[in-house]
């Protein structure tokens, strides 16, 4: 299956849009598939789309030589953790009285983090407060603090990276 659809991507690339078209139905199943078994199923269809998507945006960068469904599945489970991390923002918050009467763990927690990020360059420590903590993607970290995406991405890598070095 991969080597077939190694070669309806190249000969898409190429103009082929029968090939084209053949692949982005046979992954369309395998897609649905994959997310029936981790999402709910309000969901599987637009994380369906949005993998597809982006497989037509990055169907240039793959090399045709390597096994496509690997690659594919790569884009699925980022598109699958996007998905988790859309599902968690929109629900909505449990009454208050559900809380737990003692937060103290929750302030020395904070407090903790706020410590270890105030060690961190601000860009750094802004990029991973936005996604690891709030939670948003990287598209949407990017446009709240200014940076492009990749800067978010590199600034996360190198702020989580000095982290570690420093509490080891």
């Amino acid at each position: 299956m991969t080597a077939h659809w190694s070669g309806l991507i190249e000969r898409g690339r190429s103009g082929d849009r029968r090939a084209y078209d053949t692949l982005m139905a046979e992954a369309r199943l395998w897609l649905a598939r994959y997310f029936r078994r981790r999402l709910p199923m309000a969901h599987v269809e637009d994380a369906v789309q949005e993998t597809l998507i982006a497989l037509h945006h990055r169907r240039h960068d793959f090399d045709c030589t390597q096994p496509l469904r690997p690659w594919l599945a790569a884009i699925a489970r980022f598109k699958w953790v996007d998905r988790l991390r859309a599902m968690e923002r929109e629900q909505l918050l449990p009454p208050m009285d559900s809380f737990s009467a003692s937060h103290e763990i929750d302030v020395v927690s904070c407090h903790a983090v706020r410590g270890l990020l105030g060690r961190l360059r601000p860009a750094q420590a802004d990029a991973i407060r936005l996604v690891k903590i709030d939670g948003m993607s990287i598209v949407e970290a990017s446009a709240a603090s200014g940076q492009s995406e990749s800067l978010v991405k590199i600034n996360i890598h190198r702020g989580l990276k000095r982290l570690a070095c420093e509490l080891v």
